[in-house]
């Protein structure tokens, strides 16, 4: 039997497991940095595999070494494994047990598939050519788990810098079940978030004249920002903005001395996100000031743009197509405007980051997306996502170990 039937058999034999660790992973999910429970819950999953295992000092991380029969580099596999504040309305009989926290993005998934890749790994490690590093990551919704991690020393942990890492995350909706997709380059958007306080001076809301009203101008920004989004930035290297908090205010005949509000921006390229923080600070304080008021403004950095080597990309196109047949891959043809720190990662070191379609039902396109609280994901694919995570290792390791 070749190798890589004896992955593809071995990973099938785990699905019922893996769906058992999906399972228990759903019912107890945590928010955060903090995830005792899952950071227990993956230690005993790894138990017994000889695994060179340490956890984080800041976070709950889980970070595993398998060493490979023989000697070469090493390559990092990386699953995230926090939840989401969504209370959950899917009904499903593993549903969670806790109120107003959901695996409403799949991170259940991504935990139970690197764990089955660390097994499947473990059983063929003689015929490794290096080492894998597994990076089990707290925090990936907003709380930048992976730069916790990453300080830490995850991308060391083998006794030197992982010549590779590549990482997955499941879809609800947008891909077929089964399909993996990714693209050479910018996959997924930066995120930042814009805070602007405009300053001005209340009244009665009967004479305007005699009081600086800051809602006027607050609102004027909200449609100036898009303007300067339309008008300034190439449409070919776009930007999204997205005010999705506004507050003033305390009684309709009052003109307060404040408003606030909030918007989260995205942006493809490191260049729009640079000429962004500048254009929008600046924009708002113009503004402010024309009227004689004042704006604070925050431009506050999140994740980077998620950047695939192209060869790295093109590599992990190959091997998913090869391995489940060319109709299970699709190249993406356009970024995705979320976001990802494993974007940290990938700014260190080349990989390449993968996405696979999980939905429950053949009509994809119009079931409930991540993070919505219906969102369902398949254990249907648990299997696939360990191969691949597999394959990718072997192989990589292979390749990197022959360009030396």
């Amino acid at each position: 039997m070749s190798r890589s039937e004896a992955l593809r058999e071995d990973a099938r034999a785990m699905q019922g497991e893996l769906a058992e660790l999906r399972h228990l992973l759903h019912r107890r999910p945590e928010v955060g940095l903090q995830l005792p429970r899952t950071q227990e819950t993956v230690l005993a999953a790894l138990d017994g595999l000889g695994l060179e295992v340490s956890t984080g000092t800041s976070t709950t991380s889980v970070t595993a070494v398998l060493r490979g029969g023989r000697p070469g580099p090493a390559v990092l596999l990386r699953g995230d494994m926090d939840a989401l504040p969504v209370h959950e309305e899917t009904g499903l009989d593993f549903s969670s047990e806790i109120d107003g926290v959901m695996h409403a993005c799949g991170h259940d998934l991504h935990t139970a598939m690197l764990v089955g890749a660390a097994r499947l790994l473990h059983a063929h490690r003689e015929r490794l050519a290096g080492d894998v590093v597994f990076m089990f990551q707290p925090g990936e919704e907003g709380w930048d788990g992976a730069s916790y991690m990453l300080a830490e020393g995850v991308l060391d942990a083998a006794g030197s810098r992982v010549s590779s890492a590549y990482g997955m995350h499941v879809m609800s909706a947008m891909n077929p079940r089964g399909q993996f997709t990714t693209r050479p380059g910018t996959l997924m958007a930066a995120s930042d978030e814009l805070r602007v306080t405009v300053r001005g001076a209340g009244g009665h809301g009967s004479a305007p004249h005699l009081a600086k009203d800051p809602v006027s101008v607050a609102a004027q920004l909200v449609g100036d920002l898009q303007t300067l989004v339309t008008r300034t930035f190439d449409v070919f290297d776009p930007v999204i903005l997205t005010v999705g908090l506004f507050q003033a205010g305390t009684k309709r005949n009052i003109i307060p001395d404040e408003a606030y509000f909030q918007a989260t921006v995205r942006t493809f390229s490191a260049e729009a996100r640079d000429r962004m923080r500048e254009a929008s600070v600046r924009l708002c304080e113009s503004v402010a000031a024309g009227y004689g008021l004042t704006a604070e403004v925050l431009y506050l950095e999140e994740y980077p743009v998620t950047v695939n080597a192209p060869e790295h990309a093109a590599f992990a196109a190959e091997v998913a197509a090869e391995v489940f047949g060319e109709q299970r891959y699709a190249p993406k043809v356009y970024p995705q405007s979320g976001s990802e720190d494993f974007s940290r990662v990938l700014d260190a070191v080349p990989g390449c980051y993968l996405f696979l379609g999980a939905a429950v039902g053949d009509d994809y396109a119009d079931l409930p997306n991540n993070h919505s609280p219906r969102a369902q994901f398949s254990d249907d694919v648990l299997s696939d996502g360990v191969l691949l995570h597999a394959e990718l290792a072997v192989r990589a390791l292979d390749r990197d170990a022959a360009t030396g």
